[in-house]
């Protein structure tokens, strides 16, 4: 199965906020040089995750996300 780069992208943000959620938020600049990820786009894919209550926004000058809901509401049996 072939992933869209949209959700490859989302995954790995997604991922990384999972293994960092104990550091509390993460900066967008941070995540956009780990992953590899134009910062443009990422916030874009964040616009998105944001609008599906995936994430939040913290307000400051450095703009930063963190996960909100626990992976296990949005599994699916």
């Amino acid at each position: 199965m072939k992933l869209s780069t949209k959700t490859r992208y989302g995954t790995r943000i997604l991922i990384e906020l999972a293994l960092k959620i104990d550091q509390g938020a993460i900066q967008v600049s941070k995540i956009a040089s780990s992953q590899k990820i134009p910062v443009k786009y990422l916030e874009q894919l964040l616009r998105t995750l944001k609008l599906a209550g995936i994430v939040k926004s913290v307000r400051g000058p450095t703009r930063e996300r963190l996960l909100v809901k626990d992976a296990e509401e949005h599994t699916q049996v």
